[in-house]
């Protein structure tokens, strides 16, 4: 009925255009920060076909790198996110089990006290949000309590604090990664 999982992976956030930037280098970008993820989950019900579980993805993102053409913007941001959910799994018994998961919770945002190309940052170091998660993923059992798996989960989430007007209020913070789940 219980299950722990560890999964690393990478996030993947869109470029974001900054309004009133120098025409030759007009957007933000993001790097793709090396992310972990840990989650408890617990069966609730279902049968052969279908299981319901509740479960709590916790995500960590430690070195989130930045880069804008003008030094205004923090030189990196980790970010870290909590979004207990609800999660279906088809064929829960069989050896490969897909799952769609859907919840809500919170995040956090500390941004670097330096900016990117040197210098004190003149901004806020520390945003929580709200965040919305939904996730897809493949279970491949490997033998009796433990199972490989494959996920991508969306982080709806607030923007961090970067000092700069990207005319975005929310963003997509796409995680991607593979682990492996023990089943007690």
């Amino acid at each position: 009925k219980n299950e722990l999982s560890g999964i690393l992976g990478r996030t993947f956030t869109s470029d974001q255009g900054i309004q009133g930037a120098p025409s030759y280098d007009p957007d933000l970008r993001f790097g793709k920060g090396l992310t972990f993820e840990v989650n408890y989950a617990r069966r609730v019900m279902g049968g052969d076909v279908w299981s319901l579980s509740l479960e709590v993805p916790f995500l960590v993102n430690p070195d989130e790198d930045l880069h804008a053409a003008q030094n205004l913007i923090p030189e990196q941001y980790s970010s870290y996110f909590v979004t207990p959910a609800a999660r279906v799994n088809l064929f829960p018994l069989a050896a490969v089990s897909p799952w769609v998961s859907f919840g809500g919770g919170f995040g956090h945002f500390h941004e670097s006290s330096t900016l990117e190309f040197g210098g004190s940052n003149p901004g806020k170091t520390g945003t929580t949000t709200s965040v919305l998660q939904a996730g897809v993923g493949l279970d491949v059992k490997l033998f009796k309590s433990f199972s490989l798996r494959g996920e991508a989960r969306d982080f709806w989430s607030g923007v961090p604090q970067l000092n700069v007007n990207t005319g975005k209020s929310r963003q997509h913070n796409i995680f991607v990664g593979g682990g492996i789940v023990w089943h007690f």
